[in-house]
C-alpha cells in the first residue's frame, strides 16, 4: 500500500506480550505478502483468529467464457441488468483472462454474512449508491465515483445506504480483480523508489486516499458466517466470535478508497496517450479513469484519441455517463470491449463535431490488459451485436476535405 499506518491500541513493540483488561493476551497475526518480504500489517485480537469450524463449500466462481476464437469489437449494455443478489453473489464477470477478472453487480439484497477474497485483490468502483464497507482494518465509507481497493484476505462487508429519494438510481458498481495473485497498487512511476512516497507528478497523492476508520472493533459472541473465494469455490465458515475483532493494527497492508474527483488529470498541448490517465495497476492489466478535464490546446488540436492498435493488450471501458465524444451508441453503463490486432479509434464525424471543444465532462473506467480477454455467457446476453459496423461511413465528408 502507498503508506504505513495505524489504528486502535498496539503494543510498544512488534511481538511482544499484549494483555486484554481480563488479563488474557490478546492474539496477534501477522497479514502479510509475497512470503513475508512484501507489504504486511501486524493485528491484534480479542479472539484467536484460528477458531473456525463448519466449514463447507457453497458454489463454484470459475468463469465459462464463450467465443474464445472470436476476436472482434463489443459493445454491452449493462444497464440491462436486473438487480440480482447481494453485493458478492449479485456480480457477473463478464471478461476474463489468466490474469484478471471484469464483472458488473447491481445488488438487491444485503449481505447477512462477512467476505474474504482469497485469491485476489478486489478494486470496485461504485458507479451509483453510497454506503459502508466494514472490514477488519476499520470502516471506509464510500461514495459514488469511489474506487474502494480492497487486498486479497481482508475480511470484510458491504452496506449500501437506502436512496434518499424513490427514483433514485440503484446500487450499481463494476469490480476488477487480479486473479493472478499480484497486487492493486499505484503506478511505480508515481512513486518514490526510497520512500514510496508520491512524487510530484502524480496525479493524486496521500492526501487523496481514504484510509480505514473507526469504528474498529467488534467485541461479540454468536455464530458469524464468514464466506471464503478459494481455489475458485466459495466456502463458509463459521465463527464463534464477530470476525472483526480486531483492536488495533499498523502496516501497509489495508483496503483504502479514493474518489474519481480527486484525480488530476495531466493535460498536454497535444493529445496524450492513455497511460497519462492511469490510476492503478497489477500484473498484467491496468486501471485508468478518463475524469472531466481540459482538452488539447494546440490550436489545430485533434481532440478525441486518434486511431490506434492495441497490438499487445486489450482495452475495456465502462461509461460512466453518456459524455464520451468519441463513441456514437454508448451511454452510461457501456462497456466497450477492443482486442488486441484490430485498430480502433473515434467514429465518423467525432473528430469535426469536437474542434472547437475546450473542456469534457466525461467519466470512463478502463482496464486494459496484456493478454487476450473472453466474455462469459453473461456478456453476450447484453452484447450490441452491431456495434462493429459503427465505424462505417464516411469520416471526412468531401466537402472537407476537397474533390
Amino acid at each position: 500500500m502507498p503508506f504505513y499506518t495505524k489504528l486502535g491500541e498496539l503494543p510498544s513493540k512488534r511481538h511482544i506480550q499484549f494483555r486484554r483488561p481480563d488479563g488474557a493476551f490478546y492474539s496477534e497475526e501477522v497479514f502479510g505478502t509475497e512470503g513475508f518480504v512484501g507489504p504486511t500489517s501486524t493485528m491484534y485480537h480479542i479472539n484467536p483468529p484460528t477458531q473456525v469450524s463448519g466449514w463447507k463449500c457453497l458454489y463454484p466462481t470459475k468463469p465459462e467464457y464463450v467465443e474464445a476464437d472470436v476476436m472482434r469489437m463489443r459493445h454491452l449494455k449493462t444497464m440491462n441488468l436486473a438487480p440480482q443478489g447481494d453485493p458478492v453473489t449479485g456480480r457477473k464477470v463478464l471478461f476474463g483472462n489468466a490474469d484478471c477478472e471484469f464483472s458488473a453487480c447491481v445488488p438487491a439484497e444485503r449481505m447477512d454474512y462477512h467476505f474474504k477474497n482469497a485469491m485476489a485483490d478486489e478494486c470496485l468502483f461504485i458507479h451509483h449508491g453510497t454506503g459502508t464497507v466494514s472490514t477488519m482494518f476499520g470502516t471506509l465509507p464510500f461514495r459514488e465515483h469511489d474506487f474502494i481497493v480492497i487486498p486479497k484476505g481482508t475480511i470484510y462487508r458491504i452496506e449500501f445506504d437506502k436512496p434518499a429519494a424513490t427514483d433514485a438510481p440503484p446500487p450499481r458498481f463494476i469490480c476488477m480483480e487480479s486473479v493472478n495473485a499480484s497486487h492493486i497498487l499505484p503506478p511505480p512511476r508515481y512513486l518514490s523508489k526510497k520512500t514510496s512516497q508520491f512524487l510530484e507528478h502524480a496525479p493524486y497523492c496521500e492526501r487523496d486516499l481514504r484510509i480505514p476508520q473507526l469504528p474498529l472493533t467488534f467485541d461479540e459472541a454468536g455464530d458469524f458466517e464468514v464466506r471464503i473465494k478459494a481455489v475458485n469455490n466459495v466456502h463458509s465458515y463459521q465463527y464463534h466470535y464477530h470476525p472483526l475483532d480486531i483492536v488495533g493494527w499498523d502496516g501497509c497492508y489495508y483496503p483504502y478508497c479514493f474518489n474519481t474527483d480527486d484525480f488530476s488529470p495531466i493535460v498536454g498541448k497535444h493529445h496524450l496517450p492513455p497511460p497519462t490517465h492511469q490510476v492503478f495497476e497489477a500484473h498484467n492489466f491496468v486501471i485508468c479513469a478518463f475524469c472531466p478535464r481540459m482538452l488539447d490546446f494546440h490550436p489545430e488540436a485533434i481532440k478525441v484519441p486518434y486511431n490506434h492498435s492495441n497490438v499487445d493488450s486489450d482495452e475495456v471501458m465502462y461509461y460512466v455517463d453518456s459524455k464520451y465524444t468519441a463513441r456514437k451508441g454508448t451511454g452510461e453503463g457501456s462497456i466497450t470491449h477492443h482486442p488486441q490486432g484490430i485498430p480502433h479509434g473515434p467514429h465518423p464525424g467525432t473528430v469535426e463535431s469536437t474542434l472547437d471543444q475546450t473542456f469534457t465532462e466525461e467519466l470512463v473506467v478502463m482496464c486494459d490488459t496484456f493478454k487476450p480477454l473472453y466474455p462469459t455467457a453473461a456478456a453476450m446476453q447484453l452484447d450490441d451485436a452491431e456495434y462493429p459496423d459503427s465505424w462505417q461511413g464516411e469520416h471526412f465528408p468531401r466537402s472537407k476535405g476537397g474533390s
